[in-house]
């Protein structure tokens, strides 16, 4: 029996694999983070969080946009190469700090805008991670959250949360729109606008960034093969094991 708890196996998960997420393709790129840049603007006299910043992406792209920016994680090996990287690109305005989303060391109505980007999935808590954010959100804040959905069947529900948890064991749950839109009401966010997309995540890299054990990149392979056509479709699986995933930005206002 396993005596570690969650934060530990997130921070095992992670911290061996910082640099596969600053050059991911997936997490450095992609018109989410286009429009959120959009959505931000100019705002120099602003103060921003990057909450469960990851390879730090968010936190890069919006430290030209403010006065300054934290980029928050976890992973404490994801906080050193994000405050390395800051510093290699001259981002003099761009702190890292490492610790848990559902205790956040600030204070409230500390940040004009909290961003989190691919992160609240992995979150013990996430209505509680959700209301830190708006704790330290000013009043009138922008909230931006951009994230893998799961589907409304519960048929398609059950294949990706299997799947993603074979692949990486600090997964929790990928949820639906409207358990989002549910979760950020009760945090006491303004739900202002929602885009939906689709993801593909080519296997092989995604499989790699996460160095997941062979014996369950042979179980998603095998899921895969013995899906339904219904699951086949809506996931566009590939032969190569490929497949297409649902994300959706939401902005939000404190």
């Amino acid at each position: 029996m396993s005596d570690r708890p969650h934060e530990a196996v997130v921070g095992e998960q992670y911290n061996p694999q910082a640099q596969a997420y600053l050059t991911s393709e997936v997490h450095a790129n992609g018109e989410d983070l286009g429009r959120l840049a959009r959505i931000v603007g100019a705002r120099p006299q602003s103060r921003a969080l990057d909450l469960g910043c990851g390879g730090g992406h968010v936190a890069f792209l919006l430290a030209p946009l403010v006065q300054n920016v934290a980029a928050y994680d976890l992973s404490d090996a994801m906080v050193a190469m994000v405050r390395s990287e800051a510093v290699r690109r001259g981002l003099g305005n761009l702190e890292a700090r490492q610790g848990l989303a559902e205790q956040l060391p600030w204070s409230d109505a500390t940040f004009d805008i909290v961003a989190s980007r691919y992160s609240v999935h992995h979150w013990r808590d996430a209505r509680a991670g959700l209301r830190e954010a708006r704790r330290v959100l000013k009043p009138g804040g922008l909230a931006v959250f951009i994230d893998v959905v799961a589907p409304g069947s519960p048929l398609l529900d059950t294949w990706l949360q299997s799947v993603e948890l074979l692949r990486d064991p600090s997964h929790v749950r990928n949820y639906s729109v409207p358990e989002w839109l549910a979760m950020l009401r009760d945090a006491g966010l303004q739900v202002r606008e929602r885009y939906g997309s689709k993801l593909r995540l080519e296997f092989s890299s995604w499989i790699k960034r996460m160095n997941t054990a062979e014996v369950h990149v042979q179980a998603i392979r095998s899921l895969q093969a013995r899906a339904s056509t219904e699951v086949a479709q809506h996931f566009a699986f590939e032969s190569d094991g490929s497949f297409t995933v649902d994300t959706v930005l939401i902005r939000a206002d404190g």
